[in-house]
């Protein structure tokens, strides 16, 4: 599906899912441009965080509906993050997508992680993984209103 489909498929749909908020942990620059291109054109609003330790603290701030974090960030690696997240009462709601080289699925599943993906990016997955996180979270809640 091109970027531009995602985007009016999503333009047409749940309001609440363009307007979901995705904090982004990556330590690339080239990934981050990457990621904010992709996820920004299919409705979602990026924000980052530079490591682990900012990421938990602008989590409890802006009430992300998912963070993507890679394993190796400063401070606070991805794994340490993600159990963080799941423990804090404050962000224990968000889910959570770690996107990692290291192929590490098992471990990310036992901190909490709700998605798990392996670099590098594939943009057409990112957004589906998003969707199917995002739509998986609206059905636990009961549905759209």
């Amino acid at each position: 599906m091109s970027s531009a489909k995602s985007d009016a498929a999503l333009r047409s749909g749940d309001p609440k899912r363009r307007q979901a908020i995705i904090l982004v942990v990556e330590r690339n620059p080239a990934v981050q441009r990457l990621e904010k291109f992709f996820l920004e054109q299919a409705g979602y609003q990026v924000e980052f965080a530079k490591d682990g330790e900012a990421a938990l603290e602008r989590a409890r701030h802006l009430k992300p509906q998912i963070i993507v974090t890679e394993i190796l960030v400063p401070k606070l690696d991805g794994l340490s993050l993600c159990r963080a997240i799941k423990s804090d009462p404050q962000t224990r709601d968000a889910l959570v997508l770690i996107f990692s080289h290291l192929h590490a699925e098992d471990r990310a599943r036992e901190v909490g992680a709700d998605a798990f993906l392996i670099k590098p990016l594939d943009d057409e997955l990112l957004i589906h993984t998003v969707e199917k996180l995002l739509k998986s979270c609206e059905q636990s809640a009961g549905g759209p209103s």
